[in-house]
């Protein structure tokens, strides 16, 4: 498969800006990763086109508590959100997928624009369309990227105060170090002036979490392993996906979910520069899932720079929305 052209699209209040990283980048970072004592895969890869349609299906799900449960504080707080964030910011959101949440603050906050960032060009592409159609009255300036890799804010970008809005938890799938890497980064993005609206998974039971990683449906464990087709197709590997079960656990003591491909049985995978192998029950690590408490998070947040401003939770403490600034900035005229 050829690697994508840059191209910029404008469609009525949409702009479209494909700055999707070459194949030979991932190429290289991927067999990396297989090339590991644990074989490990970069979660980002499971959001080609299918794997993104997968996960929407995920959210919906009735063991998959985070997404109702972050919806419905950002849809109770809407107002209290948007006074934290500011009128007229320009809101942006790396890893916006559907933009789904984001819908529910956009007539509370009133953004400038919204920057949706994602690394799924066509996916990202329809979405944006959809949302503008949805609110004609916002500027859309979609651009398709690998955000992990952008210490600075891709370029030509509406001015206006910086608020990233980092949604689903997805701040859990990196390992405690890289992710106050990663909020030290956005601290960047958003300079001293801006703000940082971030979901967050709470530590609860094992049974609960456990639950929401292994549906009844099997959604998730085709969504795991559609990550091998994504392979197939980026490696010109010969992976079969059904040769591989899905296996996610929670682990106390490290508060993450893990998810793994396990390999039925000892096998040989073949690739356009050479060959992986597997023993039976090795396995591929393709996700971590941090669970946080209040305190731990701040602590964390706090090594990158950000003081924790407020927080909305649900009753039942199974999610939290922070909102997070710069340490000794002042707060943003409402």
């Amino acid at each position: 498969m050829r690697p994508m052209k840059p191209a910029r699209r404008h469609t009525a209040n949409v702009t479209f800006d494909n700055q999707h990283p070459a194949h030979g980048d991932a190429r290289q970072e991927l067999l990396e990763g297989l090339a590991s004592a644990q074989k490990t895969i970069n979660p980002k890869y499971f959001y080609d086109r299918k794997g993104s349609e997968l996960f929407d299906q995920i959210t919906r799900l009735p063991e998959y508590y985070p997404t109702r449960t972050e919806m419905a504080i950002l849809d109770g707080c809407r107002q209290e959100i948007a006074g934290y964030c500011g009128s007229g910011c320009v809101l942006i959101e790396p890893g916006s997928g559907s933009s789904e949440k984001v819908r529910l603050l956009l007539d509370a906050v009133l953004p400038a624009a919204y920057v949706p960032l994602d690394i799924s060009a066509s996916f990202l592409q329809q979405a944006a369309l959809r949302l503008g159609e949805e609110f004609p009255w916002l500027p859309i300036h979609a651009v398709c990227a690998d955000f992990a890799h952008h210490r600075d804010l891709p370029g030509g970008l509406p001015p206006g105060r910086r608020v990233v809005f980092y949604p689903g938890s997805t701040i859990g799938n990196l390992e405690p170090e890289a992710a106050q890497a990663f909020l030290r980064r956005l601290r960047h993005w958003i300079g001293d002036d801006g703000g940082l609206l971030v979901g967050v998974d709470l530590h609860k039971s094992t049974e609960r979490l456990a639950a929401a990683y292994n549906d009844a449906a099997g959604v998730t464990a085709e969504f795991n392993r559609n990550l091998l087709h994504h392979l197939n197709r980026v490696l010109g590997a010969d992976f079969d996906p059904q040769q591989f079960r899905h296996h996610a656990f929670y682990d106390p003591s490290r508060r993450r979910i893990e998810m793994h491909l396990v390999s039925a049985r000892a096998q040989t995978v073949r690739h356009d520069r050479g060959a992986i192998r597997f023993a039976s029950g090795e396995s591929i690590h393709t996700e971590n899932s941090y669970k946080y408490t209040h305190e731990s998070f701040a602590a964390l947040a706090a090594g990158a720079g950000l003081a924790l401003r407020a927080t909305w939770s649900d009753d039942a403490a199974l999610f939290a929305v922070h909102y997070l600034a710069p340490e000794g900035s002042a707060p943003p005229d409402g």
